[in-house]
């Protein structure tokens, strides 16, 4: 019988390790807190995040983060971007010397804008077998097994195949990719880019303003994406496009529910707090817009975002500063 390790009982990580448990794999979820940790193992649910769903027989869930480590050679992160080294950095002693790690973390190394798997290769080294899970997926849907599409990317094929064996069904499909990068960065920009089209639905400016965000969103990733060495058609799939065009378009969306509140005219802070959960685009916006500096490529979307959440700029006249811009051919 398969086994994995999940570091990361919010909703995305609590949502995985219940379809691998689902699918027969011994899976042992890990979260930091405590009282939480003994809540999941009181109900054999995760009230919090997906109360409606009861654990599987083969879920065991700790806060022990030794016990974790030492439970299988595959590790799958899904902690938030912020936090991704410093739990790798914790875990790392008492991992073993054939460990694997995949993640399921969407955004940038914060203060670097390192990629993650950039940050797994400082921490150990550029050979380990790693892999990234990714793709249009809420976690209330995935637990609730409702149909679902993702991409798992690796450098190595045969990790990315085995972690299908682990996920893939009947309703809950996988394709396999080796560009790493481009699912990287389709997974952290577009949540940057759900931002601007919550705040445009905000300011109610209607389905044609959204749909040209997307689009013109679309090229932003697309322009960094290829920058970074990540591939033209990975962008057009499922985790870029795909996942794209689900958080701007969806109230599930933290990130979209951040900018439709922005846009309405609440305090990032007061925004924040109502949501109450992670908001990776926060943190993305920053690091988009600096690797955008660093590499003069044209991001304006990104750029207008990150001045109304850094700079204060008015949402409207972020939107006045877009639509002003000079004319030019779309290609």
């Amino acid at each position: 019988m398969a086994k994995l390790a999940i570091l990361g009982a919010g909703s995305w990580g609590t949502a995985l390790a219940i379809l691998a448990a689902r699918h027969g794999c011994q899976t042992l979820l890990w979260g930091h807190h405590e009282a939480h940790i003994q809540h999941l193992k009181t109900t054999h649910c995760n009230h919090r995040y997906l109360p409606d769903v009861i654990f599987p027989a083969t879920l065991e869930v700790t806060s022990d983060l030794k016990e974790a480590a030492s439970f299988s050679s595959t590790l799958l992160i899904c902690v938030p971007s912020h936090a991704f080294e410093n739990t790798l950095s914790t875990i790392k002693p008492y991992l073993p010397n054939s460990v694997r790690i995949a993640w399921a973390t969407k955004g940038f190394n914060p203060n670097n804008g390192m990629l993650m798997h950039e940050v797994v290769a400082k921490l150990f080294s550029d050979t380990l077998p790693v892999a990234i899970i990714s793709g249009p997926s809420f976690a209330s849907e995935v637990a609730a097994n409702l149909p679902t599409a993702i991409t798992i990317a690796s450098f190595q094929p045969e990790f990315a195949q085995d972690l299908t064996e682990i996920f893939h069904s009947g309703r809950f499909r996988t394709y396999t990719s080796t560009d790493v990068i481009g699912v990287e960065v389709g997974g952290a920009v577009k949540n940057v880019l759900a931002i601007a089209a919550g705040i445009a639905d905000g300011l109610n400016l209607g389905a044609n303003t959204r749909s040209a965000l997307i689009t013109r969103g679309l090229t932003e990733i697309i322009r960094l994406g290829l920058k970074l060495g990540g591939k033209q058609d990975t962008f057009m799939g499922l985790a870029g496009l795909g996942d794209l065009i689900l958080t701007c378009t969806d109230n599930q969306s933290r990130n979209r529910r951040l900018g439709l509140a922005l846009g309405q005219g609440h305090s990032i802070g007061s925004a924040i707090a109502q949501i109450g959960q992670e908001i990776e685009g926060v943190g993305a916006a920053k690091e988009t817009y600096l690797l955008a500096q660093k590499f003069n490529i044209d991001m304006p979307i990104t750029e207008q975002t990150y001045k109304v959440l850094y700079e204060q700029l008015d949402p409207l006249t972020a939107v006045e500063n877009l639509l002003s811009r000079e004319t030019k051919s779309e290609y």
